[in-house]
């Protein structure tokens, strides 16, 4: 399978070298970034054939099967777009888009030219997490009551950088909340109540924001997020008969603990070894991706185009009520 990348940040640093241990089955083949220097040291870093100094370029070259969008978020529509009409599939950076708008014309955009679209929610491919939902699915602690989760980085972030900029879709809500909001989604799924309070930056952006989400069968989801300081990023989850303790890094966990009444703990690492060894955990999208590809799905049952929308809905109305706005939404 053929891939190329759209961008040369950190994040495609890191899919790249993931991609590399999965030299039996993948190949990337070129990069496309808005700089052609740019495009060439990362082609260089990463022994890529062909290095485009625009995304047009990338969109378009016939022997790339599928492309991985790397950008911000806030140009996720565009850069998308360009690979979807050009009939390249897509796997694109959480969150799918800035807003639901954004979002629900990517996924009309890659129904009406039958391509293979999906958010890079990584986290929802971890061997670890498919076996928390196997778990939680087989009723291992009853009735799921209660989520528990949070990201936050420490910074300080300066003036004009990207998480502070309203033009680039910056603040707490869409960087890190998007992985809390994601796992009780994939636990309890759209909720029925939102409510948020956060803490603006001068530009108005959020640094700090705490979510409630709130189900008609009682299940809540508490969340939160930040620029401002280094939280636990841990996850709990709560059930009728037990409950499920992740340590930090819940979005990419090495394991979980099962606790159960009259039992004792019971430590769950991922089924098998990973592929390629621990690397970043990019590899399992990719992995996701091929496979869908080469079934000839559109997309994929673990990351759902609907469910990424539901998600981006959960997000709107999170900003919606902390009063977060970006240039040319409504």
């Amino acid at each position: 399978m053929r891939w190329g990348i759209i961008a040369t940040g950190g994040i495609a640093s890191a899919f790249a070298s993931d991609l590399r241990e999965l030299k039996d089955d993948a190949e990337l083949v070129a990069v496309g970034s808005r700089s052609t220097g740019a495009a060439r040291a990362f082609a260089d870093r990463f022994d890529v054939p062909r290095a485009y100094g625009s995304w047009t370029a990338l969109a378009d070259d016939e022997d790339v099967d599928v492309v991985y969008i790397a950008t911000p978020h806030s140009a996720h529509r565009v850069a998308a777009g360009l690979c979807l009409r050009a009939g390249r599939a897509v796997l694109c950076e959480k969150p799918l888009t800035v807003n639901a708008v954004e979002a629900r014309e990517l996924a009309d955009l890659a129904r009406g030219h039958g391509r293979f679209l999906m958010e890079a929610m990584w986290m929802y491919c971890s061997p670890v997490i498919r076996r928390l939902t196997a778990l939680v699915a087989d009723g291992a602690i009853g009735e799921v009551r209660a989520v528990h989760a949070d990201f936050g980085l420490a910074g300080p972030f300066e003036p004009g950088h990207r998480l502070r900029d309203p033009a680039q879709a910056g603040g707490a809500v869409l960087d890190m909340g998007v992985y809390p909001v994601s796992f009780a989604h994939l636990l309890l799924g759209e909720p029925d109540e939102v409510q948020a309070w956060g803490h603006l930056t001068p530009e108005g952006v959020d640094d700090a924001t705490g979510m409630v989400l709130g189900y008609d069968s009682g299940a809540m989801a508490v969340l939160s997020c930040s620029l401002a300081a280094d939280t636990a990023r841990t996850a709990v989850v709560t059930g009728t008969t037990g409950r499920i303790e992740f340590p930090r890094g819940f979005f990419y966990p090495e394991h979980f603990v099962l606790h159960r009444e009259g039992s004792e703990p019971e430590v769950f690492g991922p089924p098998a070894a990973p592929a390629g060894g621990r690397l970043h955990g990019l590899q399992y999208e990719a992995m996701e991706v091929m496979r869908c590809l080469r079934a000839g799905e559109t997309q994929s049952p673990l990351v759902p185009v609907e469910g990424s929308l539901a998600v981006m809905r959960t997000l709107d109305t999170v900003r919606d009520r902390i009063g977060v706005r970006y240039p040319g939404e409504a």
